[in-house]
This record gives structure tokens, C-alpha cells and sequence, in this order.
């Protein structure tokens, strides 16, 4: 039997919540295009979405250490990729549209600056006279704008729930739109996973890539009751295990301690409130998909021990002022002198402005060319790629 789109909405139709978005009820595209014979409107858009230039480049952006430094440590790519797990197995278990779910997810960063959110916090400041710098904005900036592979339309042409999926920190801004229609004041419980997801993905990547970084160990993760709660499943599950094994066992319950907490609260929420379409979501008096109280309050701790011990850690400082400083001194000359921007840009400075334009340019170098372009301009002594970046 041939499975069909038509088959494919109908198999949602089955299965998904009421809740839940249907890829046959999309609002669609802001250009008009022939429906495919078999993929959904958001199978789709995730393909598009894999095959973009601007998400291939997310393997070589900064997650926490600055890409090159060692093999095994997080890239913006691995991040996405491990956050896309997490947001389909919580979009299955809730009844949600999974494709959707991974589609918000793998564009989410790809408007991410290089030298993670010290670059972003840099490219902010260069901006602020000149409507600022969002890397949520700017995803969404890339999908629309300026990665236009297709002959018949400029951007991806992305479906309007992945796009307003992108806009979380926009949702929250009274009578906000995308294309005329409300996306707050809060998002679809697709886009609300996707959100929680990115959080809970770094809350346990990041211990993990710190401990082999040696920036951290497990008695200062100790002091932690996130950690100590993951470390207890581990010990009741497997009392005999080495230490590299228990400290693997007790990062993977990092994310199973959050997963569970997620999905127990979100299905009390749903109880609560009984949406039955996704409007009803995204009007309801508080999000659906969150963490109980008493998660949230371990979580705030553990994030500030992370912030001490990790984020502000002096190498970690130390890398961050020298990435703002490479940002900085780069942008300018780009300012200074446009015609050093690839061509596609130098195309877009009538029409975009000056300014817009060397930020669009700036925040899709990838960690290592923006090193690279550094260097040629200003720097022919190699800035040292050692030591982490806060992502």
C-alpha cells in the first residue's frame, strides 16, 4: 500500500491529540506551492531545513568549546541534533505533531552567531543603534531572507507553524503576528516542547563536555541536587559499575530525570485546561509544557552552580573577551570595507542596508572562518581555540 500525504494526514488525524497541529490544517506558505504527492507540508519543510547551507554550518559553531578544540565535544550541530531527539520523544509521548516538533528544532539555531552567545551578545551591542541582534530572529531572517535556494520563491518558503515556531521570545509581545495571524501569547505545544527541549538538552550535554574538559568534577557536581537525584538512579540501578561507567549512566539521568518530570507536569496542565485545538494552547492561561515547581527550583540551582563553576570559569572568561574582540574588530572592518564580503552579500547592500547586511554576513561565519577572516585582515598569530566558549 502506497502511503500517500493524503494517508500520512490521515494516520494524524488517528493518532495525534486534539491539540495537537495537522500538516492538512497548516496556514501555509507565504508563497503558493503545489502540495507534494507524499511528503507532509512539515516533512517537508525539516528536508529543506536539512539541505540548507545555513544548518550544514552549525557543525562548525561553538555549543561550549570553540569547534576543533577535541573531537567529542559538542558543536551547535550536535546540540540540535541531540535537542530534536529529545523534542520527538516528548512530542510522541504528548500526542503531538512530531514532525513539526523536529522541524522547530533543527532551525532553531541556525541563525546563531559564531563563538556562541558571547558572539551574539557582541553582535548585539554592534547592532543596538541599529535594531539589534536576536539569534531567534535571525533563524528566522535565514529561512525567509537570505538562504533562497529555490528559483520561485526567496528563502526556504518554510510552513507558517515552523516559522512562528522560531519566535518565543516575540510570542510573549502583545497582539503579535506572523503573516496576520496570532502567535502568542503563548506558542503551539509543538513549538512549547521544542523550547523545553534546547533546555533540557545543554542542562545535561554541557556537565557532560565540562567533566572531560576537567573544568568541573563530580564532587563539585555533588553539592547539586539535580546531580545528586541523577546519581542515585544510577547507584539503585547499577551498584557495580566503574566510575566512567556510573558518570556516563548518571548524565543519561539527567535527561530521563527531566523527560519524566516534563511529561507528568505537561499532562496535568492538559488536564487541567482540556485544550482541543491548538489555539486553545496558545491562548490558554499558562503554557503546557513546563517543569513542576519543584524541578524548576532544582534546575535554578543547578544552572547557577554551572554559571560559577563553568560559564564564568577565568578560561572561560578569558576565551569570551577574546571572541568579543574578534567579533568586534571584524564587523567594523566589514563596515569599513563592504566590498570584502562575499558577493551574495555585497548583492544585498542596496536592499538591505549597510549595517543589516555585514551583521547577516557576520552571524553566518562559522567559528573557524571568522578565525580565518581575522586573521587575514588583522592577525597572522593564531587566537588560542583551548579553552571553552559559553554557548
Amino acid at each position: 500500500m502506497s502511503n500517500t500525504r493524503t494517508s500520512w494526514e490521515e494516520i494524524e488525524n488517528h493518532m495525534l491529540a486534539p491539540y495537537a497541529v495537522r500538516s492538512a490544517k497548516t496556514l501555509g506558505r507565504k508563497f503558493s506551492e503545489t502540495k507534494h504527492p507524499f511528503r507532509s507540508c512539515f516533512s517537508r519543510d525539516r528536508d529543506r531545513i536539512l539541505h540548507s547551507k545555513c544548518f550544514r554550518r552549525l557543525e562548525y559553531k561553538t555549543q561550549v568549546f570553540v569547534n576543533g578544540t577535541a573531537d567529542h565535544y559538542r558543536t551547535r550541530l550536535t546540540h540540535t541534533m541531540e535537542m530534536a531527539a529529545v523534542g520527538r520523544t516528548l512530542a510522541r509521548i504528548l500526542q503531538a505533531n512530531e514532525d513539526l516538533t523536529e522541524c522547530i528544532c533543527l532551525a532553531h539555531d541556525i541563525g546563531h552567531s559564531p563563538f556562541g552567545h558571547a558572539g551574539e551578545h557582541a553582535l548585539d551591542d554592534l547592532m543596538k543603534n541599529h535594531g539589534g541582534f536576536d539569534h531567534n530572529l535571525q533563524s528566522l531572517r535565514w529561512v525567509e531572507i537570505i538562504e533562497s535556494p529555490y528559483p520561485a520563491f526567496k528563502g526556504l518558503n518554510l510552513s507558517w507553524e515552523v516559522r512562528a515556531g522560531l519566535l518565543k521570545h516575540e510570542a510573549h509581545i502583545e497582539n503579535a503576528k506572523l503573516d496576520g495571524h496570532p502567535i502568542g501569547p503563548h506558542q503551539t505545544i509543538e513549538a512549547q516542547i521544542a523550547d523545553i527541549a534546547d533546555d533540557m538538552t545543554y542542562h545535561a550535554h554541557d556537565v557532560d563536555d565540562a567533566l572531560e574538559a576537567g573544568i568541573i568534577t563530580v564532587e563539585q557536581l555533588d553539592q547539586t541536587e539535580f546531580w545528586r537525584q541523577a546519581k542515585k538512579a544510577t547507584q539503585d540501578r547499577y551498584p557495580n559499575l566503574t566510575q566512567d561507567q556510573w558518570i556516563r549512566a548518571t548524565i543519561r539521568n539527567l535527561f530521563e530525570l527531566q523527560v519524566i518530570d516534563v511529561i507528568e507536569q505537561t499532562q496535568k496542565n492538559l488536564k487541567k485546561h482540556t485544550p482541543n485545538s491548538f489555539r486553545d494552547v496558545m491562548q490558554a492561561p499558562e503554557r503546557m509544557v513546563i517543569f513542576s515547581t519543584q524541578m524548576q527550583e532544582i534546575l535554578s540551582e543547578f544552572t547557577a552552580f554551572m554559571f560559577k563553576n563553568m560559564y564564568f570559569h577565568h578560561s572561560v572568561a578569558d576565551a569570551t573577551k577574546e571572541a568579543v574582540q574578534t567579533m568586534r574588530k571584524l564587523f567594523l572592518h566589514y563596515i569599513a570595507h563592504p566590498e570584502t564580503m562575499g558577493k551574495k552579500a555585497q548583492a544585498r547592500l542596496e536592499e538591505e542596508g549597510l549595517w543589516r547586511t555585514v551583521c547577516d554576513y557576520v552571524a553566518g561565519c562559522t567559528d573557524r572562518y571568522a578565525l580565518e577572516e581575522y586573521h587575514r585582515y588583522f592577525d597572522s598569530t593564531p587566537l588560542n581555540p583551548t579553552v571553552p566558549i559559553r554557548g
